[in-house]
């Protein structure tokens, strides 16, 4: 399977506009740009995109580890929180953080912390970046 998200650029990097879109269309030319990267406006960046898209993965990677474990939750909460780093020679995603909140009956934490390990080990995206990922599951009842 191949997919794309695609962006279109105008000006410099300070002053200049983007506009980000998805094959989906659950983006469509929505706006990213340096003050929403780095001073808190309005607007996405990259590096909650690849959050989201690894949240996203990581979830639907343990739905699968679950049902080979014959676990279903009745909820999964992930959040990816990206750290983005000023190195010598540019900035880096050096850390992802996955917190993950789960509801699944049936399912004592040994196992579910086992099984989340495999899920953040297999996820595709987490297999993508080079960036340290941790993980903090919680099982709740």
């Amino acid at each position: 399977m191949t997919t794309y998200g695609s962006a279109v650029w105008s000006g410099g990097i300070k002053d200049g506009k983007g506009a980000i879109s998805t094959k989906s269309g659950a983006l469509k030319d929505y706006p990213y740009g340096f003050a929403a990267r780095f001073e808190g406006k309005p607007g996405s960046n990259p590096e909650e995109l690849i959050g989201a898209a690894h949240a996203a993965c990581f979830t639907m990677a343990l739905s699968g580890v679950l049902g080979e474990a014959k676990l279903v939750a009745d909820k999964m909460e992930t959040q990816a929180d990206v750290t983005l780093t000023k190195q010598p020679d540019g900035f880096a995603i050096t850390k992802i953080h996955l917190t993950l909140k789960a509801k699944i009956p049936g399912a004592d934490d040994a196992r579910f912390q086992e099984l989340a390990a495999k899920a953040k080990a297999n996820c595709p995206v987490s297999k993508l970046l080079k960036a340290e990922i941790t993980l903090d599951a919680t099982l709740e009842n």
